[in-house]
């Protein structure tokens, strides 16, 4: 539920801060950060893919059809992060300096946990960077299996960390 604010900002319900993509005329805008320092910035988001014993046993046997589903995914993972202004209209092109994907199996689940860290020294975040590598690395992993088992679930992707900038650390569940 969104509101306006006295200065015609439209903010989240209870959050007393303004939507920094919107302007007040309500209309989408992307920010000006030019007058932002440039400091180092990282971010870390997670996410899951859920699916059966046999399916995982296959990814890490590597014998998927379409080859290495985790090297591949890493992949794919890197290159959206490198991407993201393309794909989400208001965010800014960065000049990453990191991007880190790590995958872990777990039979617990079963399935695969992913996890991305972006780093950049400039005047905005990496958050989004570090959820578009996550939410396409899971997708891959997908798109690599989905022949064996549709009925893969893609679950839980957030940020973990956000670490610089204006609003300082960030971490879930603090």
């Amino acid at each position: 539920m969104a509101r306006k604010s006295k200065a015609n900002k439209t903010e989240p319900a209870g959050s007393g801060t303004a939507l920094t993509h919107i302007d007040a005329k309500g209309d989408a805008r992307m920010v000006d950060v030019s007058a932002k320092p440039a400091t180092e910035r990282t971010a870390v988001a997670e996410g899951r893919v859920l699916m059966s014993k046999g399916t995982l046993a296959l990814i890490e046997s590597g014998q998927a059809k379409k080859g290495d589903v985790l090297a591949t995914a890493r992949i794919a993972g890197i290159m959206a992060a490198k991407r993201t202004s393309e794909l989400i209209p208001l965010c800014h092109p960065l000049a990453l300096t990191k991007v880190t994907i790590d995958i872990a199996t777990d039979r617990k689940l079963p399935g695969c946990i992913v996890r991305a860290s972006v780093k950049v020294t400039g005047p905005t975040g990496v958050e989004m960077e570090a959820l578009t590598a996550v939410s396409v690395a899971c997708l891959t992993i997908y798109d690599m299996i989905k022949a064996v088992e549709r009925g893969v679930r893609i679950e839980g992707i957030h940020l973990i960390e956000k670490i610089g900038g204006k609003s300082g650390h960030y971490r879930a569940g603090d």
